[in-house]
């Protein structure tokens, strides 16, 4: 899988290898620490949660202008490194305000980290080999957050307050061990100075791009829908078995490691992308209609749709993430990789915003109208995507013959 990829990319790898190993563990455990150890209520760990997310979408492309100026190798391990300090702060939080302060700045270190780490990709990656690097990548984050997933498992079942400290402290520990891997034996991305690169405030002024952000953004509700919308789903509105939930999630963990990496191939062009962003509206849309029919089935047939749902519903987020990982880099002009790539996430970090209210008061609260209505949001918003972005002055005259691999459940087994 990475034999061909450059040494550089292949360090990458084993760096987000370990980064995602330590965020595994404290995905885990993240709630229970701040609630039964920091003593915050639940109501204030949603409050500072939901501040974090603000800050790190404000600042997302103005850090990404930074990753630009000051290059992505150093960017990268400083916003690494803050994210180390700001986790080992958090063992030291007992009040609501300086949880407040400690998330606001674990966001904008992450947001900054986001975009650097998308223009170490663009500047290590040849461009054919991006998306290609970025599919590998998420395959990796699957498999990191799944291991230490697992390992947050011994945590749980001990349940003392110095063992949810040191998972804390081991996951601060990773953010320094990828630090090193990047900062030592990897070559340096060039920077780009102010006198010579786009202004700070290219992204923010691309309006075609812009509009490609905001409908990535509405795609990528698929997140909070296979986390929060579908398990809800099947606890209070199916007859299905609860522990089918665990299922579901491992089908999906499962289809991205075994199939992320073909899925994304024919994405390295714009047009093969924005084709790959038209066919995850419709196979979203898909996964919703097959939800809506299991309001009126029970029993084994409703088993069997909700697994048809997830499996559907897992190529489509393939395919979204594939589009969009591809647009991005292919409308970032010279030099500016750094603030697309930051801008490009805000879109994800809106729809992480504003999807579980959105899901769960239209989908699973209304039953079936409810996820017809959000298959029609999928579906138009796919339909919409490759319209905004051929207004792109990147847009090709003449569009490269590419080839998706087909998308149905008989020729593929399906996947932060």
């Amino acid at each position: 899988m990475t034999a061909s990829l450059p040494p550089a990319v292949r360090r990458l790898i084993g760096a987000t290898l370990v980064n995602t190993f330590g965020n595994g563990v404290y995905a885990a455990v993240g709630a229970l620490y701040l609630t039964r150890v920091a003593g915050l209520s639940v109501g204030h760990v949603g409050i500072g949660l939901t501040i974090a997310g603000l800050v790190g979408l404000v600042a997302s492309t103005p850090l990404g202008v930074v990753a630009d100026r000051l290059g992505p190798n150093r960017a990268y391990v400083g916003f690494l490194v803050l994210q180390a300090i700001t986790m080992s702060a958090l063992t030291q939080v007992r009040s609501f305000l300086p949880y407040v302060v400690v998330a606001g700045i674990t966001a904008i270190a992450d947001s900054g980290q986001r975009g650097a780490k998308g223009a170490l990709i663009a500047g290590l990656s040849p461009s054919d080999q991006r998306v290609r690097t970025r599919a590998i990548l998420r395959v990796t984050t699957n498999i990191g957050m799944g291991a230490g997933m697992a390992v947050a498992g011994v945590v749980l079942a001990v349940d003392r307050r110095e063992v949810y400290v040191a998972a804390l402290l081991a996951n601060a520990a990773t953010y320094v061990i990828t630090a090193a891997l990047v900062r030592f034996g990897m070559p340096e991305v060039k920077k780009v100075s102010s006198a010579t690169g786009p202004s700070g405030l290219t992204a923010l002024k691309d309006r075609p791009f812009l509009a490609f952000v905001a409908l990535d953004g509405v795609l990528s509700m698929h997140n909070a829908m296979a986390q929060i919308a579908i398990p809800l789903w099947v606890a209070t509105a199916t007859d299905a078995p609860r522990w089918l939930i665990s299922v579901l999630l491992v089908i999906n963990s499962v289809a991205v490691i075994l199939l992320q990496l073909r899925v994304a191939r024919g994405t390295e062009h714009l047009p093969g992308a924005a084709r790959a962003g038209r066919r995850a509206g419709v196979l979203l849309a898909g996964a919703c209609v097959v939800l809506a029919l299991t309001d009126v089935t029970s029993g084994a047939v409703t088993v069997g749709l909700l697994i048809v749902a997830a499996l559907v519903h897992v190529l489509g987020e393939m395919l979204q993430s594939a589009g969009g990982w591809g647009i991005s880099f292919e409308l970032a002009p010279p030099g500016a990789q750094g603030q697309y790539q930051g801008a490009y996430a805000m879109g994800h970090q809106v729809g992480d915003l504003v999807a579980p209210l959105i899901l769960t008061t239209i989908a699973v609260t209304w039953g079936w109208p409810g996820w017809l209505l959000t298959a029609t949001i999928f579906l138009l918003t796919g339909a919409l995507l490759p319209i905004a972005v051929r207004r792109h002055p990147h847009w090709p005259t003449a569009e490269p013959f590419v080839q998706l691999p087909a998308t149905t459940p008989a020729s593929a087994n399906p996947i932060r």
